[in-house]
């Protein structure tokens, strides 16, 4: 069964950075994509940032165009979300999200709390 572990979340102060990681497991075939998306408190779950696997494209969201790096290792099938400065703003839980041909996977959530 194909699950998707995250790691990294935790409490900053604003200017602060973190890595969030997710890996892939049990995968039969090739990952299409793998990104990022967050949800905040009485809000709607937004998009942060996808890549491509196969060729490393990238897509971000306006909001942390500059601020955020996604990037992948294909070896291990894990995708990275590097976050500088962060704002109180970004607080939220952060969930991996995967496709693999049609079929989509969704991590269980990671919390990223930014305090001012």
């Amino acid at each position: 069964q194909v699950q998707l572990v995250e790691s990294g979340g935790g409490l900053v102060q604003a200017g602060e950075s973190l890595r969030l990681s997710c890996a892939a497991s049990e995968i039969l075939f090739s990952i299409t994509t793998m990104g990022w998306y967050r949800q905040a408190p009485g809000k709607q779950r937004e998009l942060v940032a996808t890549i491509i696997f196969d060729d490393g494209s990238t897509n971000y969201a306006d909001s942390v165009k500059g601020r955020v790096t996604i990037s992948r290792d294909s070896g291990k099938n894990t995708v990275y979300l590097q976050m500088n400065s962060l704002k109180p703003e970004d607080t939220a839980i952060y969930y991996c999200r995967m496709t693999v041909r049609r079929a989509v996977y969704w991590g269980q959530g990671t919390q990223v709390t930014v305090s001012s």
